[in-house]
């Protein structure tokens, strides 16, 4: 419930501080006296935009502060999920306008989104504005109306979750679909590109192979020229450089008798006798396998000139990148292959849960088809006393072609206020004295079946009086004992009936004209109740009345 609205520096209120009852309350005064101004202020607490235009003067902020009683709306999990501190008996929105147009938001003093404020003040309080009858007329709230009256909140829950999976396996089958189109008419490309560099064996590291080896051939005379001239050199029989060393080392082991230092040269003569004997006889030997292939030269040739145009075709600089497209190329076509089966696959999970949502929506359709009886028998009872003997309702189903979020039932609220007359859509047909107490009639019907917030009712009695607006205050009397009711109205009759009292009115000092608000005791809505019956200047009758209506309704309220 809401405890108390504290409102400072907003249009023509310059501080305020209303505390509020449980129960039924009633809020009266003056047209114009600013009873919509403190609606729009607790408006702006519960997360609806706002803009500096509001501020009454432009050298303060604008703070409105509203603190509610939140232990019967098993909102931990809210608070939780947000990261917000959970205060059950005092939780406190707050709302701060910058003379800039910017605004802060906190909930229990801790910097909250707007988004947040919003989600959590539709949990708090129902604000029923004129405005809102206008959702008689709107579908989804028909729906809305009978899912309630169904308790359908676990079935929708449980269907919601499954309409997002199936549109998630939808869209991912139409998404498969189009690549695999795609990739089908990619496929010619695709396989032609792969078979070319099939067909060409590609082989890692032939390329820089095949260039080697080209480069021997080119310079095969020069090559086996310098290895002649080499091996001649080292292995001559008079001058080689083999020969001499052997004699060298010969004469090292002869004088290491002698000169111990010998030992070493002598080993290292030996070392490289060993080396260059070894040498002579690997260049003797390489100089012969060393021949002029101009066969082999023109077949490595094309080889590689066949791998240079494949590179260039495919705007790679090596061997190992052209593989590599070979390979990518190669699953690609994998790919495309087994798109047919993956497709299979989807389209098979895709009808279990389209049968699977079916199966919940129908279930869903069959409770609102039982809550629509309920509704129209209700609805039907309710509106007999308020001034509609021939009222007849019905809730029409119409089924859609395809599920949606919220199953497969298109609903239309059907009315008829008159005999003889035929039923129709109720925007069609009812009277916006008609849709005043249909609404009313819904909301009580709905609390019945679920336990709603607080509401404010602002003016929902226009275009009633006399005995409609003393049935339409019993039923808010009687929602008042489950929860907590605020009306602002322009009737005795409900005025009347409010546990507690609040009256509106404007301030005038020398500077400014200010909204003020004041609890009523009883000798003061004696006084209000009797102005509202006769007018500005008070009779001994109205005020008789006055007190009539005040003690019929006080024995009501026992």
């Amino acid at each position: 419930m809401l405890k108390s609205l504290y409102i400072q520096n907003y249009v023509l209120i310059d501080n305020l501080n209303i505390q509020f009852e449980n129960g039924f309350s009633v809020m009266t005064g003056e047209t114009g006296a600013g009873k919509s101004i403190i609606l729009g202020a607790l408006g702006l607490v519960l997360g609806q935009r706002a803009d500096n235009k509001s501020l009454q003067s432009q050298s303060e902020k604008c703070v409105i502060e509203a603190v509610f009683d939140i232990a019967a709306y098993h909102l931990e999990s809210f608070f939780e999920a947000n990261d917000l501190e959970y205060d059950e008996t005092n939780c406190i929105l707050r709302r701060e306008i910058l003379n800039s147009g910017k605004s802060r938001t906190f909930i229990n003093d801790t910097p909250a989104s707007l988004n947040v404020m919003k989600a959590l003040g539709d949990h708090l309080i129902d604000v029923h504005s004129q405005h809102q009858n206008l959702l008689l007329a709107d579908t989804h709230f028909q729906l809305n109306v009978v899912d309630v009256i169904a308790r359908n909140k676990t079935l929708l829950t449980a269907y919601k979750e499954a309409y997002k999976c199936y549109i998630s396996l939808t869209e991912q089958l139409s998404e498969l679909k189009e690549r695999a189109a795609r990739s089908k008419e990619e496929e010619d490309y695709v396989r032609y590109q792969y078979e070319e560099l099939k067909a060409a064996q590609l082989i890692e590291g032939e390329q820089e192979t095949l260039e080697q080896e080209m480069e021997t051939l080119s310079h095969a005379e020069e090559i086996k020229n310098s290895l002649y001239k080499i091996t001649a050199l080292l292995n001559g029989e008079e001058q080689g450089a083999v020969q001499m060393i052997k004699e060298s080392l010969s004469r090292a082991e002869s004088l290491s008798v002698y000169y111990p230092k010998a030992k070493e040269f002598t080993e290292r003569l030996r070392s490289a006798y060993i080396d260059l004997n070894d040498l002579a006889s690997e260049t003797e030997t390489r100089k012969e396998d060393i021949e002029y292939d101009p066969a082999r030269m023109e077949w490595i040739q094309n080889r590689l000139n066949q791998l240079y145009s494949l590179e260039q075709k495919h705007r790679v600089a090596s061997m190992d990148e052209l593989i590599r497209c070979r390979d990518e190329y190669e699953n690609q076509l994998k790919t495309i292959d087994s798109y047919e089966e993956e497709i299979r696959v989807l389209e098979k999970e895709q009808q279990a849960s389209f049968q699977t949502l079916i199966g919940q929506a129908n279930d869903i359709s069959a409770t609102r088809k039982k809550a629509a009886e309920v509704i129209e028998q209700q609805l039907v009872q309710r509106l007999i006393p308020l001034g509609i003997p021939h009222a007849r309702f019905r809730v029409e189903f119409l089924p859609k072609p395809k599920p949606s979020s919220d199953g497969m039932d298109e609903i239309q609220f059907l009315f008829s206020a008159n005999k003889n007359e035929p039923l129709k859509p109720v925007a069609q047909t009812a009277s916006g004295g008609e849709i005043s107490r249909l609404m009313l009639c819904i909301k009580a019907m709905i609390a019945g079946f679920e336990a709603l917030p607080a509401i404010i009712f602002d003016e929902i009695d226009m275009g009633t009086s006399g005995e409609i607006a003393d049935k339409m205050a019993d039923i808010m009397q009687d929602l008042g004992r489950k929860m907590q009711v605020i009306t602002i109205t322009h009737l005795p009759q409900i005025a009347a009936k409010g546990k507690v009292h609040y009256y509106v009115y404007k301030e005038d000092t020398s500077e400014k004209t200010h909204t003020r608000i004041h609890r009523l005791d009883e000798a003061e809505r004696t006084q209000e109740i009797a102005r509202m019956l006769s007018g500005a200047s008070l009779t001994e009758a109205s005020v008789a009345n006055a007190k009539e209506l005040l003690n019929n309704a006080g024995n009501a309220n026992k």
